[in-house]
């Protein structure tokens, strides 16, 4: 059903129940894989934190996820993803070597890991792009060099094959 403004005109009421929705993002700079928990002794009690470098990705990543929502709702319900994690070529590299790794010959087999990149990213966007990262049904994720770094992703509405 269509609602009419006052001069006749179909109006937008929002999404489409049960259509699919999509989120992209990028998040420039050189990728970050999620670090362990640290622990500091103050006093007697020992207590855990997150290292300064983990948490300031994962507020780069929240804070592109949330311009790229715009003020949208979650996306409900199973989540595909599709993330291209693109890492620095190394400056000491020969200038050959550096080209073979832009064309995509040489593949990234270095830190940081591709699981912890994940991570880093999912715990960064849980309650921004989704509820939890738990959503996640199907994932498809590449790792290369790039000459402009950063994790470029994309979140969607899984729809189910009938």
């Amino acid at each position: 059903m269509t609602k009419h403004d006052a001069q006749g005109r179909a109006v937008d009421t929002g999404p489409i129940p049960g259509a699919q929705r999509a989120v992209a993002f990028k998040v420039p700079g050189k990728p970050v894989g999620k670090g362990r928990p640290r622990t500091a002794r103050r006093g007697k009690h020992v207590t855990l934190y997150t290292p300064e470098e983990t948490a300031s990705y994962e507020s780069k990543v929240a804070l592109a996820a949330s311009q790229a929502m715009a003020g949208a709702a979650l996306i409900p319900g199973a989540v595909e993803v599709m993330m291209r994690i693109m890492l620095p070529v190394p400056v000491s590299w020969s200038q050959k070597k550096q080209r073979a790794a832009l064309a995509g010959t040489v593949i990234p087999a270095t830190k940081p890991d591709v699981d912890n990149v994940i991570k880093a990213v999912f715990d960064a966007i849980n309650g921004v792009v989704w509820h939890d990262d738990t959503q996640v049904a199907d994932l498809q994720v590449r790792r290369r060099y790039g000459a402009r770094p950063g994790v470029e992703m994309v979140a969607m509405t899984l729809e189910c094959e009938q």
